[in-house]
C-alpha cells in the first residue's frame, strides 16, 4: 500500500511540475517579441461545443490547444465575481435579471445556455473556479479585469494564477502603475482604437515607459494609414493582438471571412504583424496556423 500512494504521490508531482512548466513556457514566449509564434486566444473559451464562459468552456479550449482563453467577470450583489459577459442573465441562462441583483448563491441556481439557446447541466462559474481550471493549462485574459483589480487580487492570489492572468484596458501608463502596483506577475495590455484620435500618442506612452507584452489594436478599415504603426509596436519588444471576432475590429477580416479564404484574412492579419490573435474560430485558426509553421513552441 505505501509503495502504491508513494508512486500516486510522485505521478501527481510529475503532472503539477508539468503544469507549471507549460504556463512558464506559454508567459515566456509571450514576452518574446522576437519569437514568431503566434498565440491564440479562445474568446468566451470554447462557446461552439459548451456555454460560453462556462467552465466546459475552459477546459475545452484548452484541450484543444489554445494558448488563453478570454473570460468576462460581473460583480454580484454580494460582492462576488461571476462568469458573465452581459450586465444581465437573460441571454445566457434559464434566468432573468441582472448579475448585480443577485447574490453568487442566487446565481449558481441557473442553469447555462449553449449557443443554439437549448440549456446545458453549466452553471454560472465564479471567477475562483473559473481560475482553477485555467491552472496549470492555459492563460486566461479577464476582461473588464482592470476595473476591479482590488477586489480581485485575493481570488486570483488563492487560486495561485497570478503568472496565468493577462488584463488589458484604456487607462493611463500613471493609472495602470498604480493599479498593478501590488501584483508581482500579472501581464498587461492597453488596447487602443487605432483609427481613433489620439491613438499613436497613447500607444507610444505605453512603449517608452510601461513596456507591455503586447498591444490590443482595434480598427474598422483596412485601409489608413495609421496601420503602418502596427511594425513600431512589433518592433519595440511588444506584441501586436488583433480581434478576428467580427468585422469591426479588424478592418473586415473576421473569422467567418476566414473560413472560406484564410490567407486574405487571418493570412493578412499575419501580415500586419500579428503574433497574439482573439478569435471565435480556435479549432480552424490552430490548424491554419500549424500549417503555417507559425506555431512551434
Amino acid at each position: 500500500m505505501k509503495k502504491i500512494l508513494f508512486t500516486v504521490g510522485l505521478w501527481c508531482l510529475a503532472l503539477c511540475v508539468q503544469a507549471a512548466g507549460h504556463i512558464s513556457r506559454l508567459r515566456a514566449e509571450l514576452q518574446d517579441s522576437r519569437s514568431d509564434y503566434v498565440f491564440v486566444v479562445a474568446h468566451r473559451g470554447d462557446w461552439r461545443h459548451a456555454p460560453e464562459n462556462s467552465v466546459a468552456a475552459i477546459k475545452g479550449a484548452a484541450d484543444m490547444g489554445v494558448d488563453m482563453v478570454e473570460i468576462d467577470i460581473q460583480r454580484t450583489k454580494d460582492g462576488g465575481f461571476v462568469l458573465m459577459h452581459d450586465g444581465s442573465i437573460d441571454r445566457t441562462t434559464e434566468g432573468k435579471g441582472n448579475v448585480a441583483d443577485y447574490t453568487v448563491e442566487e446565481l449558481k441556481r441557473f442553469r447555462l445556455r449553449r449557443a443554439d439557446g437549448s440549456l446545458s447541466d453549466e452553471t454560472i462559474p465564479t471567477l475562483e473556479e473559473a481560475l482553477t481550471a485555467c491552472k496549470g493549462a492555459v492563460l486566461v485574459n479577464i476582461d473588464k479585469g482592470g476595473d476591479y483589480l482590488s477586489e480581485i487580487a485575493p481570488i486570483i492570489r488563492k487560486t495561485d494564477t497570478e503568472d496565468h492572468v493577462v488584463l488589458k484596458g484604456r487607462g493611463t501608463v500613471e493609472e495602470v502603475e498604480r493599479q498593478l502596483s501590488g501584483y508581482k506577475d500579472i501581464l498587461y495590455m492597453p488596447v487602443v482604437d487605432l483609427d481613433g484620435e489620439g491613438a499613436i500618442p497613447y500607444v507610444a506612452s505605453f512603449l517608452s515607459v510601461f513596456r507591455p507584452q503586447a498591444v490590443e489594436v482595434i480598427f474598422k478599415t483596412d485601409r489608413f494609414a495609421k496601420l503602418s504603426y502596427l511594425p513600431v509596436i512589433a518592433a519595440s519588444d511588444c506584441r501586436v493582438w488583433i480581434n478576428t471576432l467580427w468585422a469591426s475590429l479588424c478592418g473586415g477580416h473576421e473569422d467567418e471571412k476566414a473560413l472560406s479564404d484564410p490567407d486574405a484574412h487571418w493570412g493578412w492579419v499575419l501580415d500586419c504583424g500579428a503574433t497574439v490573435i482573439q478569435t471565435d474560430r480556435p479549432e480552424e485558426l490552430i490548424e491554419y496556423l500549424e500549417k503555417k509553421g507559425r506555431r512551434n513552441l
